[in-house]
């Protein structure tokens, strides 16, 4: 089924006789000469000389285990070269079972030229192959947003163009700690296009190292299966059962290489009975590469946000992505400042190996965490086995602010109180005040938080706790803002702060 809407040349392969007899030599030693020599010709990439196995040297070729997948002609088996001056590894390769289109070439051998004295490869003709994908890529493609708006613009313009698509996924390797890859999948008539993601670990999983997307991602080429033959087929992962289960017909996997030597994975399913022809793939595969370009700026840009938002926290890494990057860029805040600080952290590490304490850390710090960031707080960073965060003040709201840190900081205590282990108690110290949020730093190392006279209140708050044996502690500022429910426990020298504070609890 070839499909096109305009004159351009169409994506082929051929097959024809060599017009005379061919030798390949390496160092003088022929390895192979024949009269019989088939040339495989494919839009845009060399030809390759394949010659008849009995016209081959005998003893020369030892079996390679490597594989590569194509979508166009099958899987090449390689071949090591074995000669009186060494092993040349995988220096030959053959289809033992290609696709119908180039089953003239089964069992041939075609040598690469870099084992050879003469190369016998057939540069590629300059052909400009184009079409109605080719038009939409260099016209339209980069005004989509998003990498689901280009997945979904894409595969309509496949079916569009005559293509028999019926689903399309892309996967994208990302760089998130908690996502292996991001998925994107479209499917003809079934709405927006679904974003799911990858767990970290699942890379070890056998439903990712049992699938095809594992053969591309490991630069092994493309893989093609028929879903409706019958009887033994070369590749029988589990996706494809499901795929045939649903009216598959046809099924592909490309690579989608990005500039970094990273293969993601393009893969399409037809649920036409005749499947895709060359030409279909063809038309494709003239996209891939310009294609790979724009999901592979979509992922940088994505990574960026993810990893600045993962590491500054969700304000702090906009206002970065935004531009604030120069160092004493920033601006002046009300906030409720919120410090919590571990117990008996140094008995912890000296008693603990070090790995049970990075555990007992990394739970303490996702049980802080939960409850701040559930109340659109700010954890601005992580200071040892402390944790900085804030409650912006919105207008003059004080009062909400503060609600939304007392708030956190109770659950944090009950929360460490719930916990299988009775070591974890927690100090934190809470007050509302001016802070500088910005950018301090040398100019090669900066860092994005908050610096002022507040934020050391609300840390001295915290260390009067382990004074006072109390597990959270406000400040005067913070009561006047929340006047029920606090408990008065007088005024007291703080390290550092000038003027004695006046300091309360809550009975919650």
């Amino acid at each position: 089924m070839i499909s096109t809407m305009n004159t351009a040349p169409v994506y082929q392969i051929t097959v024809e006789a060599a017009a005379q007899p061919v030798r390949a030599l390496h160092a003088g030693l022929v390895l192979a000469e024949s009269a019989r020599t088939l040339v495989m010709f494919e839009t845009g990439l060399p030809s390759y000389h394949y010659f008849p196995r009995a016209d081959v040297v005998q003893g020369v070729l030892q079996p390679s285990v490597r594989r590569t997948f194509c979508p166009f002609k099958g899987t090449a088996s390689y071949w090591h070269l074995a000669l009186p001056d060494g092993l040349i590894e995988n220096a030959a390769f053959s289809y033992e079972t290609p696709f119908p289109e180039v089953a003239a070439v089964a069992g041939h051998i075609a040598f690469l030229d870099d084992a050879l004295d003469q190369p016998l490869s057939l540069a590629a003709e300059n052909v400009a192959v184009s079409g109605p994908l080719v038009d939409w890529l260099l016209r339209d493609a980069w005004m989509c947003r998003t990498p689901e708006e280009l997945t979904e613009q894409f595969g309509q313009k496949m079916v569009d163009s005559g293509i028999p698509l019926w689903r399309l996924s892309v996967g994208i390797r990302t760089l998130h700690p908690q996502l292996a890859s991001r998925n994107y999948r479209w499917l003809r008539g079934g709405g927006d296009v679904k974003e799911m993601g990858m767990p970290q670990g699942m890379l070890l999983q056998p439903a990712y190292l049992n699938s095809p997307v594992r053969h591309v991602s490991e630069g092994l080429g493309g893989v093609r299966q028929r879903l409706d033959l019958a009887g033994e087929t070369e590749f029988r992962f589990p996706v494809m059962d499901d795929l045939r289960a649903q009216g598959g017909t046809d099924y592909v996997a490309m690579p989608l290489p990005f500039s970094d030597g990273q293969f993601n994975t393009l893969t399409l399913t037809s649920d036409h009975p005749q499947g895709f022809s060359t030409a279909d793939l063809g038309a494709v595969f003239q996209c891939v590469f310009g294609l790979s370009r724009f999901y592979e700026t979509m992922t940088l840009r994505q990574n960026t946000r993810t990893l600045l938002t993962t590491y500054l926290g969700q304000r702090s890494g906009t206002r970065v992505l935004n531009g604030e990057t120069q160092r004493g860029a920033g601006e002046e805040i009300r906030a409720a400042i919120l410090y919590c600080d571990l117990r008996n952290s140094t008995q912890l590490a000296a008693a603990l190996p070090r790995d049970a304490y990075l555990d007992l850390l990394n739970n303490y710090f996702e049980t802080v965490s939960e409850p701040i960031l559930s109340r659109w707080g700010e954890v601005l960073k992580f200071i040892g086995d402390a944790v900085l965060a804030i409650f912006p003040v919105e207008g003059d709201d004080r009062a909400k602010a503060c609600g939304l840190a007392r708030d956190a900081a109770v659950e944090i205590v009950a929360r460490l109180a719930q916990t299988d282990n009775p070591t974890l108690r927690c100090a934190i110290g809470v007050h509302v005040g001016e802070v500088t949020f910005g950018n301090v730093g040398a100019p090669e190392r900066l860092d994005f938080t908050v610096i002022g006279s507040a934020a050391n209140l609300a840390a001295r708050l915290s260390d009067q706790c382990k004074v006072l044996d109390q597990s959270l502690l406000f400040s005067g500022a913070v009561q006047q803002a929340l006047p029920t429910g606090m408990i008065a426990l007088g005024q007291h020298s703080l390290h550092n702060i000038p003027e004695a504070t006046e300091i309360y609890t809550t009975a919650a």
